[in-house]
């Protein structure tokens, strides 16, 4: 596939099952992961990969979560089946520090470039995937339970497998609506 093919082609795909990306696929998606944008080289970022028994354990560090903020039983059991809905999802962290020319903000969307080339990757290989945030993604005990340190934030959750069905495809937009000209 043609770059540009893919960059105007990619969609999300939210129905996904087994298999996962293999190591070779995972190689390949993390590589292009680490080739975005990075002012500063500071790679601001962490992945870190749940499938099979990690799904389980992401699984429970959102119950978990889900039964600190309070949440009602409907809640804490559709928490439990969110990482399930893929045979991989990687949680995407950007790792920020304090650096006199690079914000944290511009350190956060390179981590969040990071998730895009990966997903971008993904549907190069003939794989399928769905970038995901929602409440825990910013959920201080998900964080804390991921061992994650004060500065960092989950910027996505990236499902990755087969695609279960075709997604109808998007209708194209014209960019041109979007723009304006100084």
């Amino acid at each position: 596939m043609d770059a540009l093919t893919l960059l105007t082609t990619r969609q999300s795909c939210p129905r996904l099952e087994a298999p996962a990306p293999d190591a070779e696929k995972l190689q390949t998606i993390l590589n292009a992961a680490v080739r975005v944008p990075d002012h500063g080289a500071l790679d601001p970022w962490e992945f870190i990969i749940a499938e099979g028994e990690g799904l389980e354990r992401l699984g429970e560090i959102f119950v978990a979560a889900a039964k600190a903020a309070g949440a009602d039983e409907g809640l804490i059991s559709k928490a439990a089946a969110m990482p399930k809905r893929a045979p991989m999802v990687i949680t995407v962290v950007a790792r920020t520090q304090a650096h006199p020319k690079v914000p944290v903000l511009e350190q956060q969307i390179a981590a969040g470039c990071a998730v895009m080339a990966m997903q971008q990757a993904a549907f190069a290989l003939g794989l399928g995937g769905i970038w995901r945030t929602g409440d825990f993604a910013f959920d201080r005990e998900v964080h804390r339970l991921l061992k994650l340190k004060d500065t960092d934030q989950i910027v996505g959750f990236l499902y990755l497998g087969t695609p279960a069905v075709n997604a109808p495809i998007k209708p194209a937009k014209d960019g041109r609506q979007f723009a304006r000209y100084l």
